[in-house]
């Protein structure tokens, strides 16, 4: 259709929709089996969500029904790049994706307790983190009793691997 023959306030504009968590350029989307199930439920609420949108008004209807596709389509290929890793296939005397690692801050001797998870997955509350995160690189591949050395800027930060679980 013509430019001309639209008015101006017929004009949608396109949703933005926030981006999922990050994951770098060329990386594997690696999950739990319980990170794709979170994402799985996430889709069937998403979907819920949908059908109960309110059709009445038209224009209203359009732009939530495009934002929510534009989340799901996101939502989608996360799920379909997922790669299940199952902690119970790699060594469990290391520090590897899945695992639970208790480690001590050298410097302050505090001690702390993160599993390593899929970016989408990630929850600091949850005390969950990231493989992607520069703390959980570094704490790969490390044993009991083993120290993993962080550089932040100048700084350096030391800690000592006290317990690992899968």
């Amino acid at each position: 259709m013509s430019r001309g023959f639209v008015k101006e306030d017929d004009q949608e504009d396109i949703p933005f929709v926030a981006p999922r968590a990050d994951l770098p350029a060329g990386t594997e989307n690696f999950v739990t089996q319980a990170g794709l199930d979170l994402l799985l439920e996430e889709k069937e609420i998403m979907l819920k969500e949908q059908d109960v949108l309110d059709s009445s008004q038209e224009k209203e209807y359009r732009i939530s029904i495009n934002h929510s596709n534009a989340k799901l389509q996101l939502l989608q290929e996360r799920i379909s790049s997922a790669k299940i890793i199952d902690p119970k296939k790699l060594p469990q005397n290391e520090v590897h994706f899945g695992a639970k690692v208790t480690f001590k801050n050298i410097s302050s001797n505090a001690a702390q307790t993160f599993q390593i998870v899929g970016v989408d997955e990630a929850n600091i509350a949850q005390k969950k983190m990231a493989f992607t995160t520069p703390l959980a690189k570094s704490l790969m591949h490390k044993k009991v009793g083993e120290e993993s050395i962080l550089h932040l800027g100048e700084k350096k930060n030391t800690f000592e691997i006290l317990k690992i679980e899968y």
